[in-house]
């Protein structure tokens, strides 16, 4: 199926969701993420797979990623979910694919993303108790060389 008819079906039953310049990403609110997540995997779109997520700071917002392929269809997918610095809160999809687990888990280890109802959210590349996010842009480098002296 053609990006522009899998994002004239999503448009149809989420009128919410636009279309990001010539990438063809759909981008959607996060209070959707949950119903078009249901929509993708048990349509006639048949997204069976969750290739990818990752995360961009912008600086204004982290944008979450999500890449979807049909294996049986043949077809793949970008959405995107925007989230605002003072709520970097989403729910999980890794009800719906075992692959977002390990994604989920590194976007919040690296980015401070809470995925909620995730089944075991913890950190997965830094320790326990690490305070800070290393990949979001008000990281400081130096700050962090200096607490541990390195």
């Amino acid at each position: 199926m053609q990006p522009d008819k899998i994002f004239s079906l999503l448009k149809l039953k989420f009128s919410q969701a636009t279309q990001e310049g010539s990438c063809g990403a759909v981008v959607i609110p996060r209070e959707r993420l949950l119903d078009v997540a249901k929509y993708l995997i048990s349509s006639e779109l048949s997204f069976d797979n969750l290739h990818c997520i990752t995360a961009v700071d912008r600086q204004e917002r982290i944008e979450l990623v999500y890449i979807f392929f049909s294996l049986q269809a043949r077809h793949n997918l970008t959405v995107k979910v925007y989230l605002t610095p003072d709520d970097l809160k989403v729910e999980s999809l890794a009800s719906f694919w075992k692959s977002a687990d390990w994604f989920e888990r590194e976007i919040y280890d690296l980015f401070g993303v809470t995925f909620r109802n995730h089944p075991n959210l913890r950190r997965i590349l830094n320790p326990e108790d690490w305070k800070d996010h290393p990949l979001r842009k008000n990281f400081s480098r130096s700050d962090f060389i200096k607490k541990e002296r390195y």
